[in-house]
């Protein structure tokens, strides 16, 4: 469901599109069930489900963001295979764990920042929602 206000338009669209995300040369995610958000004024972002991530490369971080179009943001850290490693890029992906209601289909999944992360997408787009 679209939400609109003053102007502005976020809509959350379920995908079939492969989605792959590589950080410092390494895959940290790959799916197949992105849901696509489409945002007045932003580029694109591909949500995907946390099961699609490798969450072992990532620490949570006490970050939080709130977008009046989405809720909350959490957001993680890329650190690689060692635990015991600083994190690498800070706050390189997030999440609206209890997004409002306007974009329940993103609740729970993973963007990446595309300025650290390559996001390559394969497939057919769904059709763009006017924005």
């Amino acid at each position: 469901m679209p939400h609109t206000e003053h102007g502005h338009r976020v809509v959350a669209v379920p995908a079939s599109q492969t989605v792959r995300v590589v950080i410092d040369g390494r895959t940290v995610a790959t799916s197949e069930r992105p849901v696509l958000v489409h945002e007045t004024g932003l580029p694109v972002r591909y949500y995907l489900p946390p099961e699609d991530v490798d969450l072992t490369l990532f620490d949570p971080s006490e970050t939080r963001t709130t977008c009046p179009y989405k809720g909350e943001a959490a957001y993680w850290s890329f650190r690689g295979d060692d635990p015991a490693a600083t994190p690498a890029h800070p706050d390189v992906a997030w999440s609206y764990l209890d997004p409002i209601d306007a974009v329940p289909e993103i609740k729970g999944y993973l963007s990446f920042y595309d300025t650290v992360a390559e996001v390559d997408v394969t497939g057919p787009a769904p059709e763009a929602p006017a924005v």
